[in-house]
């Protein structure tokens, strides 16, 4: 939902499987990261969420690599920094976690359910999601429910009924990936309807469906995330110049829509992160 003619945008400038063979703009390195998490705070990016590579620009979980990348970005801007914890395709959960126990971040993304992922597929059990919530609400750490599925979104309940997390709730309706549900307008209303009542939300559109999920976020009051880890293409064939680049399309949309981007304070008090 939208805050006082506010919107938050933000920046998934790395993920796990994006490559620099497919986008030379890539940032993998600590500095490379936190340089673009400055260009897209500049751009109206309020919040980025972090992947991490290892020194052979391979996805990893490791508390070191992220401790250095947090650091880093710390050291260019305010941006809130919401990490990952679906990891890559083939990582344990305890591996996915672990980042969150030892850095208690403001953020981090919470898997709802099992989802295939093109050839592959990311197991999250109900047991292993409450194990996961847990250690959110532990630490203070506020979760983005990232929902590939429709059923995932029902499945997050299982976490608001139990106690596990609490309001306000913020999701991610991820939409598009190979095997998972498409991005349609039908689609995107029917998470909307599943989700509790006066929650966030973000729509991440994949691939070629990332510019009409902006457009459905603007025009049903959800939030937008951009970025390489999403879509790797500024247009048809043409490739992104920077994660930056597409942050400022996202700012310029909202803008044309009436909205301005909010600030990473703006994102702090409406989901009430820990000072």
């Amino acid at each position: 939902m939208t805050m006082d003619g506010k919107i938050v945008i933000t920046c998934a400038c790395t993920g796990a499987e994006t490559s620099k063979d497919i986008q030379p703009a890539l940032p993998i390195t600590p500095d490379e990261v936190a340089s673009t998490a400055e260009e897209c705070r500049a751009a109206g990016a309020a919040i980025l969420h972090l992947h991490v590579r290892d020194g052979n620009g391979k996805a990893t979980q490791s508390v070191v690599r992220f401790r250095e990348a947090i650091d880093a970005i710390r050291r260019k801007t305010d941006i809130v920094i919401e990490i990952t914890t679906g990891g890559a395709v083939g990582d344990s959960a305890e591996e996915r976690l672990r980042p969150v126990k030892e850095l208690e971040p403001e953020m981090a993304s919470l898997d709802c359910g099992t989802v295939n992922f093109g050839n592959e597929y990311i197991v999250n059990t109900l047991p292993v999601m409450r194990e996961f919530a847990a250690e959110f609400r532990q630490r203070k750490v506020r979760a983005t429910l990232e929902c590939f599925d429709l059923g995932h979104v029902y499945a997050s309940h299982y976490l608001v009924k139990e106690g596990l997390i609490d309001a306000p709730f913020h999701y991610g309706f991820v939409l598009n990936v190979p095997g998972a549900v498409p991005y349609s307008v039908e689609n995107l209303s029917a998470f909307m309807r599943a989700l509790p009542a006066g929650a966030n939300f973000t729509v991440m559109g994949i691939g070629r469906s990332s510019l009409p999920a902006q457009y459905g976020a603007i025009a049903n009051g959800g939030w937008i995330r951009v970025g390489f880890e999403d879509n790797v293409y500024f247009s048809r064939g043409v490739l992104a110049s920077s994660n930056a680049q597409m942050v400022e399309r996202a700012a310029r949309i909202a803008r044309e829509a009436g909205l301005q981007p909010a600030t990473p304070d703006d994102v702090r008090k409406e989901l009430r992160l820990r000072a």
